[in-house]
């Protein structure tokens, strides 16, 4: 069965629009996990637009399903702007003191409106090489943001990485407009046998939604999990947050 990893970004993003705390991230999560949640993720940013450092220490501290943490393992420090927002430590510092469940590496800049590409290993390999290696030493799961092509997936796991996170934003795509959609879950299912072949496990995520998941699940059966915010936020307005986790539990199949 496939997990499902409730992304927070969207609630934080809200709660910073105005200098409050309310909606409360923390709340959200153990709202989403007693509706039947599988896990959280948040993906804060140097830049702490929607989640913040404190939020990840707080969840760690609250929540008792995996974390996954996902950023650039290259996003060096950077002071806050905001007089009640604590400095942002850099990525791999803020990964070496929660000691998530999951970290899942994205090379995204700090301009990056959202994350639309997965690494290309070949000029990335070295650079991550010491990453995947600490992270195995501090007994943290390693996920790789990726491209569905076999030849980089190849490469992940020679790396050594644990999981590879497909990014899903042309599938989602194809299916929305029905224009190419045998093609493009076909090149989706191709890459998840490619990752079954080299022994890697297999995550997705971006824009995935209630629509469009079951075809996916479908046609990648080892499927481990699939992380979602975006499209989870706008469906709690329309269905209540309970009955959107259960409506996106049926659509992985449960």
């Amino acid at each position: 069965m496939t997990d499902l990893s409730i992304n927070l970004n969207k609630i934080a993003l809200i709660r910073n629009s105005r200098d409050t705390v309310y909606p409360s991230v923390v709340d959200h999560a153990k709202m989403c996990i007693a509706a039947g949640a599988d896990g959280i993720t948040v993906h804060p940013r140097p830049d702490q637009r929607h989640i913040r450092a404190d939020d990840c220490f707080a969840l760690a501290d609250a929540i008792d399903v995996e974390l996954n943490i996902e950023g650039n393992p290259f996003a060096a420090p950077m002071k806050s702007d905001r007089a009640n927002v604590s400095d942002y430590p850099g990525f791999m510092t803020l990964i070496r003191q929660i000691l998530p469940a999951q970290c899942t590496l994205v090379p995204d800049s700090n301009s990056q409106l959202t994350s639309d590409h997965g690494f290309d290993l070949t000029q990335d390999y070295q650079r991550l090489k010491p990453i995947i290696e600490e992270l195995k030493s501090l007994g943290v799961r390693s996920s790789l943001f990726m491209d569905p092509d076999p030849a980089q997936i190849k490469l992940a796991a020679e790396l050594g990485a644990d999981r590879i996170e497909l990014y899903t934003g042309p599938y989602a795509a194809a299916f929305d407009s029905q224009e190419g959609l045998e093609q493009s879950i076909e090149i989706f299912a191709n890459a998840g046998r490619a990752a079954a072949q080299y022994g890697i496990e297999l995550n997705a995520g971006h824009d995935l939604n209630i629509k469009n998941l079951p075809l996916f699940c479908q046609r990648l059966p080892n499927l481990l999990e699939v992380s979602i915010g975006h499209a989870f936020t706008v469906d709690c307005i329309e269905l209540g947050l309970e009955t959107a986790v259960q409506r996106y539990q049926q659509a992985l199949g449960k």
